[in-house]
């Protein structure tokens, strides 16, 4: 694919009506990843987004953020650390509490991961009310390091979840 070629993600994308409850619309990437054109463009405009941000980590969430946040930290000459539930991590962590629908839940990451003054873009594949991802920039910015961006793979707009974010670069490459 040329790299000038602008592709339309949405095609990629799977909408799965009802899950994980009823009345949500989940949408679901695992179709991009398994398409190779698809996933090198978007690893590729990841990667783009970071490379003047002279990036030290990238961090990425459980699950998902998992998958694309190892390859734009490769991308990047970058460090990867990953963001997980409670009890994932076999050391010493420090831990974020964001808030869901119907109570709250916890991100956790080695308090080593993250060196002060280090630069860091957050990863996740979706960008909903913003919980999760204000959390790991607590996560980020507990460790002493410098949040110098956010890239998201899906934004769902009507959320508002940038709205938390205000003050931090925000990358979404598709928008709902």
């Amino acid at each position: 694919m040329d790299p000038a070629e602008v592709l339309d993600l949405k095609q990629y994308i799977r909408d799965i009506p009802d899950f994980p409850k009823e009345g949500i619309l989940f949408r679901d990437i695992m179709p991009l990843l398994q398409d190779p054109v698809a996933l090198r463009y978007t690893v590729d405009r990841l990667i783009e987004f970071g490379t003047a941000k002279k990036v030290d980590v990238v961090l990425g969430a459980e699950a998902r953020g998992f998958i694309l946040g190892a390859a734009v930290a490769y991308g990047l000459g970058a460090g990867f650390v990953p963001a997980r539930k409670p009890g994932k991590l076999p050391w010493n962590v420090a831990r974020a509490e964001y808030e869901l629908e119907y109570g709250t839940d916890v991100l956790e990451m080695h308090t080593d991961a993250i060196k002060p003054g280090q630069r860091v873009i957050i990863h996740d594949d979706l960008l909903a009310t913003g919980g999760t991802a204000k959390a790991k920039v607590e996560l980020v910015e507990q460790a002493g390091g410098t949040v110098v961006g956010l890239a998201f793979v899906i934004e769902l707009e009507f959320l508002k979840g940038r709205d938390r974010l205000h003050g931090y670069d925000v990358l979404s490459l598709i928008h709902y």
